[in-house]
C-alpha cells in the first residue's frame, strides 16, 4: 500500500501538469472553433497537421524514452552515460530530419496537400524536432523524481501558448490558422532554452556500444509506438484521402477533431498515470510483491477512468460549450472515443509484462494488429459513414490490442487481476450511463441534478468497496480530530 501511495503522490503532481495543462489548452478549442468556423475548414487543417506531428514525433524518439528508463534503472550502466547517449542519439536523428525536411519542404508540403502554405509544414517540422530532443530531458526529470520541475516547464509552455493565441485570435480578432503553428514554434523554442541545464548532460559522452544495446531494446518499441500513435491519429491522416467530398474533408475532420477534444479528458488521466507508472514499474521489477501491486494499480486505474467517463458524459450538456456551436453535431462521437481511451489505458497497463521480460516484440505484434483493424475499418467505412467510422474504428483497434495483450500476457507473465471486481464496476457504470441516457428529463438543471445523483451512487460504491474514507490521509486525520 505504501508503494501505491507513492505512485499516487507522483501521479497527482504529474497530473497537475497534464490535467491542468490540458484543461487550460481546452481554452484554445473554443478560441479556434469560434475564430475558424466549421465551414472554413481551418480547424480541420490544425487537426490534420497535428496528427502528422504526433506520428513523426514517435519516429524521431524511436522508443528511446523507455529504453532510457530500462538501462538507467538496471544498475549495470552509469545512468548519466545512458542519458547522454540517448540524448545524443535522439538529437542527431532529429537534427538530420529537420535539415532534410526543410531542404525538401515544397514537395513534402504538396504531398500533404499544403502546397499553398508550405510554411505550416516547415514550422511544425522545427517544432517536432525540438519536441523529440526535449523528450529525453523530460524523461530524465521523471527518472530523477523531479516532478515539480517537469510540471513547471510543461505549464510554462501551456500558459505562454494560451497567452499568444488569446492575444491574436481574441484581442486582435485574427483568423489565420498559420499563427497557431507559429505560436507553437515560439513556445517550444522557449522550453528548449529552459532545458539548457538538462542538455548539459551531453558532456558525459556518447557510448556507441551502449547505443546499439539501447537501440536493439527500443526498436521493437518504435514499431509499437508507430502502431500505437496510428491508433490515435491514423483516422485524421487517412480522412482527407478517402472521404468522397474533397472540398468538405477539412470541414468534417474539423468537426470530428473538435468534438474529440472533449473526450481527451480520459487521455489526460492516462498520460498522468503513465508518467508516474513507467519508472515505478521498472523500479519495482525486483520486488517480491510486484505482481500484486500491478494488479491493484490496474483496478484503481479502471475505477477512476470509469468515474471520469461518467462525469464527462453526465455533464456533456455543459462541456459542449468548450467548442463552437457549429461543431456540436460531432458530439455523438464523445462516448465512443472515451471508451476507446479507456481500452487504450488498460492496454498500456497490460503492456509492462513484455517490457519487464525484455520481449518487447509482443507489443509490436499487438499494436500492429490493432492498427491494422483501425486502418481497414477507416478505409472501408469513412466513405459511407464519415467521421463516425473513425470513432468506432478507434474503439475496435484498441479493443483488439487490449484483449490480445491480456490473453498472451497471462501465459507469459501471469498476473491475477481482480476481474470480478473490475467487471462489477463496468456493469455498474453501464447501468448508470443507460439510466442517464434513457430517462427523459427535458429541463437542463433537473437532468443535471439527476445525473449528479447517479454519479454519487458510483462514488459511494467506490468508497464502500475499495477506497474507504479512513484510507485517505487528510480525511482520516479530520475524523480522528
Amino acid at each position: 500500500m505504501a508503494n501505491l501511495k507513492g505512485l499516487a503522490k507522483e501521479t497527482a503532481i504529474y497530473g497537475l501538469s497534464s490535467i491542468v495543462g490540458r484543461f487550460l489548452n481546452y481554452l484554445l478549442v473554443p478560441v479556434y472553433t469560434i475564430a475558424m468556423s466549421a465551414q472554413s475548414g481551418g480547424y480541420g487543417v490544425v487537426t490534420n497537421i497535428y496528427a502528422w506531428v504526433a506520428l513523426v514525433l514517435v519516429l524521431l524518439t524511436f522508443g528511446m524514452e523507455t529504453g532510457f528508463f530500462r538501462f538507467a534503472g538496471k544498475g549495470e550502466d552509469d545512468p548519466m552515460r545512458v542519458y547522454s547517449t540517448a540524448l545524443t542519439g535522439v538529437g542527431g536523428v532529429s537534427l538530420a530530419f529537420l535539415v532534410v525536411g526543410l531542404a525538401c519542404l515544397e514537395p513534402i508540403a504538396g504531398w500533404l496537400g499544403y502546397e499553398e502554405h508550405p510554411e505550416y509544414v516547415g514550422m511544425m517540422m522545427a517544432v517536432v524536432a525540438m519536441d523529440a530532443i526535449q523528450s529525453i530531458p523530460f524523461a530524465y526529470l521523471r527518472y530523477k523524481k523531479r516532478p515539480l520541475r517537469f510540471a513547471a516547464l510543461k505549464l510554462l509552455f501551456i500558459f505562454l501558448n494560451i497567452a499568444l493565441n488569446l492575444t491574436y485570435y481574441v484581442v486582435l480578432d485574427g483568423s489565420d490558422v498559420g499563427y497557431a503553428f507559429l505560436f507553437n514554434l515560439i513556445c517550444t523554442g522557449t522550453i528548449m532554452l529552459c532545458l539548457i541545464p538538462e542538455l548539459r548532460g551531453l558532456r558525459y559522452g556518447f557510448d556507441p556500444a551502449l547505443m546499439r544495446r539501447m537501440t536493439a531494446y527500443s526498436l521493437p518499441l518504435l514499431v509499437l509506438g508507430i502502431a500505437g500513435i496510428l491508433n490515435q491519429v491514423a483516422d485524421k491522416i487517412i480522412f482527407p484521402y478517402v472521404y468522397p467530398d474533397a472540398g468538405g474533408a477539412s470541414v468534417q475532420l474539423g468537426i470530428y477533431g473538435a468534438a474529440s477534444k472533449i473526450a481527451m479528458i480520459m487521455a489526460m488521466l492516462t498520460q498522468a498515470f503513465r508518467y508516474a507508472y513507467e519508472p515505478f514499474v521498472f523500479g519495482k521489477s525486483r520486488d517480491k510483491d510486484n505482481r500484486e501491486t500491478y494488479a491493484a494499480a490496474m483496478k484503481y486505474f479502471v475505477i477512476f477512468t470509469l468515474l471520469a467517463y461518467l462525469a464527462v458524459m453526465f455533464y456533456l450538456d455543459l462541456l459542449k460549450y468548450l467548442i463552437g456551436r457549429d461543431y456540436w453535431e460531432g458530439l455523438r462521437v464523445v462516448p465512443i472515443v472515451m471508451a476507446a481511451e479507456i481500452c487504450m489505458g488498460i492496454y498500456f497497463n497490460l503492456s509492462f509484462w513484455y517490457k519487464l521480460i525484455d520481449q518487447t516484440r509482443w507489443g509490436a505484434y499487438f499494436s500492429l494488429t490493432g492498427c491494422a483493424v483501425l486502418v481497414v475499418l477507416n478505409v472501408l467505412f469513412i466513405p459511407r459513414y464519415g467521421y463516425m467510422a473513425c470513432a468506432w474504428a478507434g474503439l475496435a483497434g484498441y479493443g483488439v490490442a487490449m484483449l490480445l495483450s491480456y490473453f498472451v500476457g497471462q501465459r507469459k507473465y501471469p498476473i491475477r487481476y481482480d476481474l470480478r471486481g473490475i467487471g462489477l464496476y463496468l456493469a455498474l457504470a453501464a447501468v448508470l450511463y443507460a439510466l442517464a441516457v434513457w430517462v427523459p428529463i427535458e429541463n437542463l438543471w433537473l437532468r443535471l441534478g439527476f445525473r449528479t445523483v447517479l454519479l454519487f451512487l458510483f462514488i459511494i460504491y467506490i468508497v464502500k468497496k475499495d477506497l474507504p474514507l479512513s484510507s485517505i490521509p487528510l480525511l482520516n486525520r479530520l475524523v480522528k480530530k
